[in-house]
């Protein structure tokens, strides 16, 4: 597949939490992940830092009791279904993106769909603008989706 070809394919969905609270998006990421993960998708999740992928980790193990979602680090097992990491992703995900960073990474054009996870904070916010403004310049198909409720 050519890369003019894949950017006409990748979607980008933005998910708008109604919450101030950083960790709402490490959250709502958990809850993204499972639903993916069930519909038989590989994830990635991309995250700014290792301190970020620690907490998520954390989250995932716990965030819900009687589910368990399988994941590991890109250091340790590149090629399980659900990945974390802080720098690119391994080869064999190319299906979901939840992007974690406050910037777009440079090989988000493997994948078929990247989401975007946005809390109220003004940084986060402020990212997420730019973010979007980078994506629709560049003609990736763009969706919104305003949250009521986490």
């Amino acid at each position: 597949m050519t890369p003019e070809a894949n950017q006409e394919l990748t979607k980008i969905d933005f998910y708008i939490l109604p919450s101030a609270e950083p960790s709402a998006r490490l959250d709502f990421a958990c809850k993204l992940t499972e639903k993916a993960w069930r519909l038989g998708h590989r994830v990635y999740l991309h995250c700014s830092d290792s301190a970020q992928r620690q907490d998520l980790d954390e989250r995932l193990w716990r965030f819900k009791g009687e589910s368990f979602v399988p994941h590991s680090n890109t250091e340790d097992q590149p090629d399980s279904v659900v990945v974390m990491g802080c720098t690119d992703a391994p080869a064999s995900h190319q299906d979901l993106l939840i992007n974690l960073d406050l910037k777009v990474p440079d090989f988000f054009k493997r994948f078929a769909r990247v989401a975007e996870v946005v809390v109220e904070d003004p940084a986060v916010r402020q990212a997420a603008r730019e973010s979007f403004r980078f994506y629709r310049e560049q003609g990736y198909p763009l969706q919104d989706h305003k949250l009521q409720r986490l």
